[in-house]
């Protein structure tokens, strides 16, 4: 193939992604405030009705909780049931996410949301013709969160669309603030709904809660910008989303502390039901209020957040978290007071949707479009798949050791993650940019390809002063995650021995397609890295980029009886 001189890379934002920006939503850019979001009509009809929604999901927690408290005297087979809530937000989360970076996120999100409802109108028909028992119930609430998982990502990835930037960090708090608000009266609610009419009336409440979310989804008129390139198979969009999430330090860091939280700290949960019967010797309603504590006090911590942001760090306010909701988690082991394990509820509230909070916008701001929903899937999965193990876990040592001791040890261990920022710190957003930047130039292509053919091998030359050899392996070495995160694989930096002045970069791409999505990919993050290894070429030459076509015969799929024309027929694709 003839060698090409591939110019530097352009920081412009590409039209797919200005297009789906907040702009095209309305937004008001450079709004300020942490409520400035609601100002957005679209926000703010999806804000509102995913209130009604998350008030239906946590009655539903309440009603469930009891209902097995009733069904089973096993404190495990009770923590079960926040381990079917949350195991697939860990298990579907994932192929949910890569789904809603492929296709349209407003039809995915209808489509979750459906499935859910769907599934807690069978189980509050069950639950009235009296066929509920432990497994049934603990199945029907892993449907309803199947529901739940598919319409996650679609979700959080479409905020940016809703928003300007400058807004999505209050926007993600409100988000969290939907859901803890109906915390503070849900669960209060989901109380009293089941000691009027039983569990059955919470499952019905749920079942319709999700409606109205639906038709708000249907009516945005939401802009849906298809690529140029066709559609990834699901499995390589789960594995470049995993690929980009291993390769990508902000991102790897975020996901490991998420997990080791969610394992944890969130026994308040998963016991919450015991620490109302038995160290409170009280009923649903005060299981009720116990949640409605932790929701009051997350919708504090969204408000005061911004300004404890302004005072310290995200990583020293993480670790400050991490202590005093450990704290906490020891006085709810001790109290045997409404009033006192009321206080500690609330700061664990506060606490945690802090931290969460601060983890997701993490995420958010440190993924490039392409990619967006994929990474908070995996942020999802990994906190939801911690919450679910821990939630396991918790049940079994409550169980053989009692709540109390339970909590305790939860409280030392949530403390103790403190000590991740040490391992996985949390990088400054302002050293991270996943703005778009495309390539100035198209690839010289002589030979009939398709999307399919391939591998496809890529070397870059460069020409280097020995003098700065030891330099440029250093920096060249940085460019390894930008190639490998975009779709490259088996990078390798060579000297060539005859002549110690050129170097050559190569990697794989296993088709075509992977190659010209892997050119779609780069962020001005990325580019800065190749501009800096591009910096190193002697004065007056350019690195030179070869682009192979491995085993071409079985790769354009030719024949005995198949011509063979000597003409150049170019680039076959859309």
């Amino acid at each position: 193939m003839p060698a090409a001189s591939e110019p530097p890379v352009s920081g412009q934002n590409s039209p797919a992604s200005a297009t789906s920006g907040p702009t095209a939503s309305g937004a008001a850019v450079g709004a300020s405030g942490p409520f400035a979001p609601l100002r957005v009509p679209t926000f703010r009809r999806i804000w509102t009705a995913s209130l009604l929604s998350n008030f239906g999901q946590l009655i539903l927690g309440v009603g469930a909780a009891w209902e097995m408290t009733r069904l089973s005297n096993q404190p495990s087979m009770v923590a079960l049931v926040q381990t079917a809530l949350m195991l697939p937000l860990f298990l579907v989360a994932v192929p949910a996410g890569a789904i809603a970076d492929m296709f349209d996120r407003r039809k995915i999100a209808m489509a979750g949301l459906g499935f859910a409802s769907a599934s807690g109108a069978v189980l509050t028909l069950l639950a009235f013709l009296g066929y509920l028992n432990p497994w049934v119930l603990l199945g029907f609430c892993f449907l309803i969160g199947v529901g739940v998982a598919v319409y996650s990502p679609s979700w959080q990835a479409s905020v940016s669309e809703q928003v300007s930037e400058a807004d999505l960090p209050a926007a993600i708090n409100l988000g969290s603030v939907s859901y803890n608000l109906a915390r503070s009266f849900g669960p209060a609610l989901g109380g009293i709904i089941v000691l009027a009419a039983g569990a059955k009336a919470a499952f019905a409440i749920n079942a319709l809660a999700y409606l109205p979310l639906g038709i708000v989804y249907f009516l945005w008129q939401r802009r849906h910008v298809p690529s140029r390139l066709p559609p990834e198979r699901i499995d390589r969009a789960i594995v470049s989303g995993l690929r980009y999430a291993l390769h990508s330090t902000p991102i790897r860091s975020v996901l490991l502390r998420a997990v080791v939280f969610g394992l944890a700290s969130f026994t308040y949960i998963a016991l919450g039901p015991l620490i109302a019967r038995d160290l409170l010797h009280g009923s649903a309603a005060t299981f009720g209020m116990n949640l409605g504590a932790i929701g009051i006090g997350a919708v504090v911590g969204a408000i005061v957040q911004g300004r404890f942001k302004r005072m310290v760090s995200g990583e020293v306010l993480l670790r400050i978290l991490a202590c005093v909701m450990g704290c906490a988690l020891l006085v709810l082991s001790i109290s045997h007071t409404l009033l006192l394990s009321t206080a500690a509820f609330f700061i664990i509230g506060l606490c945690n949707m802090q931290t969460v909070s601060l983890l997701n916008v993490g995420v958010q701001l440190s993924s490039p479009r392409w990619v967006t929903a994929r990474a908070l899937s995996l942020f999802s999965s990994g906190l939801t798949g911690g919450i679910a193990l821990g939630s396991w876990m918790w049940g079994n040592v409550a169980g053989h050791m009692g709540v109390s001791f339970a909590l305790a040890a939860s409280g030392v261990a949530t403390a103790l993650t403190a000590l991740l920022g040490l391992m996985w710190p949390l990088m400054r957003q302002e050293d991270i940019d996943t703005a778009a930047a495309v390539l100035g130039n198209e690839p010289e292509v002589a030979m009939a390809l398709t999307l399919r053919s391939g591998p496809v091998v890529v070397e870059v030359e460069y020409a280097v002063d020995p003098a700065n050899a030891r330099t440029f392996y250093e920096v060249a070495l940085r460019i390894q995650g930008v190639r490998h995160r975009n779709g490259g694989f088996n990078w390798s930096i060579a000297r060539d021995i005859a002549d110690p002045v050129t170097w050559t970069e190569r990697y794989h791409c296993p088709t075509w397609g992977d190659y010209l999505r892997m050119r779609d990919r780069y962020t001005q993050s990325d580019y800065d890295a190749l501009h800096a290894v591009d910096g190193f070429c002697i004065e007056g030459t350019s690195r030179r980029v070869r682009r192979w076509l491995e085993r071409p015969f079985g790769s354009v799929r030719w024949k005995a009886d198949s011509p063979d024309p000597q003409v150049n027929v170019g680039y076959i694709g859309p």
